[in-house]
């Protein structure tokens, strides 16, 4: 809607639309993480599964007696059987240690003999056995000729000799085979995962529109059934004021003229008395107006409002209340507007002249902007808003559901012994 962007951000389904997307961004980042931690952990058990297959079932019954030792025979027969046996699938690198740190045994000849210093972890799996992995570190000796090439994952378990002498076995594979295992692990998670998700979010989404169609279609009867409700009203209103023109007022009109007709035919008392008649029928008969105008205003317009606010307030200048009515032009009045306006002014006067016992009132209307503004302020005893209860001032507090459901703001102001204002604006 232009210009009120935030109706829009007040819409249930765009919040719940919003607030959706947040939670099911936040869903699969949680879950991307935790899936590619138990991926990694996934991928690194499977590269160890298959080193300890290697060691166990290929390398330890072939390592041939000798080899811990360094003998040429042992370690030729042993590299025969390694390049066609253990350098497989995603192995790259074949290597065993002893305890003191020497290579007994490469697939690449320059590291065999060569003593490099094992950590803590690595010399409690060669003598309790057991396995780890990590990354290797390319910049570490043992490793200088690994430098350049792709990321390698190092696994480690323990093998034992013909000889009963424990060594460490360890086997290289590339990162990103590990990474693309990662990849394989963590895909269907994330097709369950968003799948689930979207489902989630699409019938939830589907069922929110329906509650919020029904509540509008039900939000739309109670807006009809209020609107002809009110029309009923105003018919009936309509029909009484009707019938009380063009009978009562009519009779007590001819009365007032047939009497003062005959006041002016005699003398004396007769004549005094009847014209004392003649002016409390006229009386009477502003009064019938007035209350005629309260029943069913004139058709409300930027042009009839100002004259129908002078009538309504006629009553309390005939109760002896100084009244200033200052009405501001009004041009392109909505009628809504007019008869909100009506409304509101009608219930500020009738509650001044009946509860204030005001010396002066004040109705002040004109536009402030794109809204209406309407103040009616008396010098009255007061009230204090907080404190009533009760039937007391109904009239106000219904007058203050009216506004709030077309859209305005009605305030009340009034302190006991100071007076009270009621003040309506409207929507822009």
């Amino acid at each position: 809607m232009p210009g009120r962007p935030w109706l829009v951000l007040k819409s249930p389904m765009v919040l719940f639309l919003a607030v959706g997307m947040l939670a099911l961004v936040a869903i699969v980042v949680g879950a991307r993480v935790l899936t590619t931690r138990a991926a990694n952990d996934e991928a690194l058990m499977d590269a160890g599964a298959t080193t300890r297959l290697l060691a166990r079932s290929v390398a330890e019954p072939a390592i041939p007696p000798g080899l811990a030792d360094g003998k040429p025979g042992a370690v030729d027969r042993f590299d025969r059987i390694a390049l066609e046996r253990l350098l497989v699938g995603d192995v790259r690198r074949i290597k065993m240690w002893a305890a003191d740190g020497t290579i007994v045994y490469s697939d690449d000849v320059r590291l065999i003999g060569e003593t490099f210093s094992l950590d803590d972890e690595e010399l409690e799996i060669l003598n309790h056995g057991g396995s780890d992995a990590e990354v290797s570190e390319l910049e570490n000796p043992e490793n200088r000729y690994e430098r350049g090439g792709p990321e390698l994952v190092e696994v480690y378990t323990q093998v034992v000799t013909p000889e009963g002498q424990p060594l460490l076995f360890e086997a290289y594979f590339t990162l990103a085979r590990i990474r693309a295992r990662q990849s394989q692990v963590i895909a269907p998670f994330q097709q369950i995962t968003l799948g689930a998700l979207a489902l989630v979010v699409g019938v939830a989404t589907a069922l929110l529109w329906v509650l919020t169609g029904r509540v509008r279609r039900t939000a739309a009867d109670r807006e009809r059934l209020l609107r002809s409700s009110a029309s009923v009203s105003a018919s009936e209103r309509r029909r009484i004021a009707r019938d009380l023109h063009d009978g009562v007022v009519q009779d007590l009109a001819g009365s007032a003229f047939t009497i003062a007709a005959l006041a002016r035919e005699v003398d004396g008392p007769i004549r005094d008395s009847l014209l004392d008649t003649s002016q409390s029928l006229r009386r009477g008969l502003r009064a019938l107006r007035s209350l005629l105008v309260e029943i069913h205003p004139p058709d409300l317009n930027a042009a009839t409002l100002p004259a129908a606010l002078e009538d309504l307030c006629a009553p309390a200048a005939a109760a002896g209340v100084q009244v200033v009515v200052d009405v501001a032009a009004l041009e392109q009045l909505r009628q809504e507007d007019a008869e909100l306006v009506w409304r509101v002014a009608q219930e500020a006067v009738r509650n001044t002249l009946r509860h204030a016992r005001a010396a002066t009132m004040t109705l002040d209307l004109r536009r402030v902007g794109r809204s209406l503004v309407l103040s009616v302020t008396d010098d009255g005893v007061g009230f204090d808003p907080a404190a009533v209860s009760g039937a007391a001032h109904y009239g106000l507090r219904g007058l203050e559901s009216l506004v709030r459901d077309q859209g305005g703001v009605l305030t009340i102001t009034s302190v006991p012994g100071n007076g009270t204002t009621i003040r309506l604006e409207t929507r822009a």
